[in-house]
C-alpha cells in the first residue's frame, strides 16, 4: 500500500532512515515521504512520524493544480469529514504561496459528503513541502504520550545521561528489528534501548561491564537476558544475533577493561559485534564523535546521522552492515 508520512522536523535525516523498517521510500521532500508499505499497521512503531496517510495523489503546490487533482480523484464519502492542509516551510525549492485555508476550503467543496470540522470521522490532508503537494486520507496519528510514560526518570532504576525513549526507538527501527529477532546491546546501561526492542516483540540480550548497570537493567526489564560481560569478549556464539543497537561509552565515567584508549575499546567492540552479528544484518552504534574510519575496518558504513542533544553533546549515529561470513 502506498502511504504518505508526515515526519517530525526535529532531525533532518533520522525520520527518513527509520522508515526502512516498514517499507520502501519512493519519494521525499522536507518532512514528508512517500513509501510502499506491505502492512500499514507496522507503521505504528515509528518514533519520528506525526501522521500516516493513505496516498491519494500529488501535484504542484498551487490551487489550480490541486483543483485538477481533486477533480480527477472525484472523491465521495458518507462519513463526516474534514479537510486539513499543512505547509512545511523551508527547503531549497519552496514555492507554495497559497494559504492553508484556501487548500482546506477546496477539499471541503470538492469532496462529496458531509463536512464536520468539529467531529470528523475521516480526515483528508494536503501536505505542501518544497515543490510538491501530497494528498491523502489520514489513517492514524501518533500520541507522544506513550514515550512520556517511559521517561527514564520514571523507571525503577535511573542513571543520569541516558538516551530518551523516542531516540532509542528510532535507532531500533533503523536497525530493522522485528518480532522474534534477537537484538543485542553490549553496552546496555540502564536498558533503555533494550526496552524499545522488547516492546516490538524481539528477544533482547544486554551486557555491561558495570555491575550496577546490570542490576539496574534487571529492575527495568524483569526476565530479560542480561549479563555482566566485557563487550570485547562476549559469551555469545558467532553470527547469533539479528541486530545490534548500542550507545558506546563516551569516556567520562566508564569502566574499561584491558584497553588503553577509547579508540582501542571502540575497535575491539566493533570487531566483537561483527563476530556475533549475522551476515547482512545491521548494527546501529552511537558515539560522541565520528568513528567512521574505525567502523569501516569491520563493517560497511551505510548511513551517518547527527543528533544534537545540547551545546556540549552531539550524538554521532552510524548504521553498519556486516558483509563478512566469518571473522578471522
Amino acid at each position: 500500500m502506498k502511504l504518505i508520512f508526515e515526519l517530525s522536523g526535529e532531525n533532518p535525516t533520522l525520520p527518513f532512515a527509520e522508515l526502512g523498517c516498514v517499507g520502501t521510500v519512493l519519494d521525499q521532500r522536507l518532512q514528508v515521504a512517500v513509501a510502499e508499505c506491505p502492512d500499514p499497521e507496522r507503521a505504528r512503531r515509528l518514533a519520528m512520524t506525526h501522521a500516516v496517510l493513505e496516498y491519494l495523489g500529488e501535484c504542484e503546490p498551487d490551487l489550480a493544480a490541486f483543483k485538477d487533482l481533486l477533480q480527477d480523484l472525484s472523491l465521495e464519502t458518507r462519513q463526516p469529514f474534514a479537510g486539513r492542509a499543512k505547509k512545511i516551510h523551508g527547503g531549497c525549492n519552496e514555492r507554495n504561496p497559497c494559504s492553508q485555508k484556501e487548500f482546506e476550503r477546496m477539499i471541503g467543496t470538492m469532496i462529496a459528503g458531509p463536512v464536520s470540522l468539529k467531529n470528523p470521522e475521516v480526515e483528508f490532508r494536503a501536505i505542501l513541502s518544497e515543490d510538491k503537494c501530497y494528498f491523502g486520507k489520514v489513517l492514524f496519528t501518533f500520541d507522544r504520550g506513550s514515550y512520556d510514560v517511559r521517561n527514564p526518570g520514571k523507571r525503577d532504576f535511573f542513571h543520569p545521561g541516558v538516551m530518551m525513549p523516542r531516540m532509542a526507538r528510532t535507532l531500533v527501527n533503523i536497525a530493522g528489528v522485528h518480532e522474534d529477532n534477537i537484538m543485542l546491546d553490549p553496552f546496555c546501561g540502564t536498558g533503555g534501548i533494550l526496552i524499545e526492542g522488547h516492546l516490538l516483540g524481539a528477544r533482547v540480550i544486554g551486557s555491561d561491564f558495570d555491575p550496577l548497570m546490570v542490576r539496574g537493567s534487571r529492575q527495568n526489564i524483569p526476565g530479560s537476558d542480561l549479563m555482566l560481560a566485557d563487550a570485547t569478549r562476549l559469551p555469545i556464539c558467532d553470527h547469533a544475533v539479528d541486530a545490534v543497537v548500542t550507545d558506546f561509552p563516551y569516556g567520562q565515567s566508564v569502566c574499561i577493561k584491558k584497553t588503553d584508549t577509547m579508540d582501542t575499546l571502540y575497535g575491539d567492540a566493533l570487531e566483537e559485534i561483527r563476530r556475533v552479528l549475522k551476515k547482512g544484518k545491521k548494527a546501529v552504534v552511537v558515539t560522541h564523535r565520528d568513528i567512521s574510519s574505525i567502523a569501516a575496518e569491520y563493517f560497511t558504513v551505510v548511513q551517518r546521522h547527527d543528533q544534537r542533544v545540547h551545546k556540549s553533546l552531539t550524538r554521532r549515529v552510524l548504521v553498519l552492515v556486516n558483509e563478512q561470513e566469518r571473522c578471522v
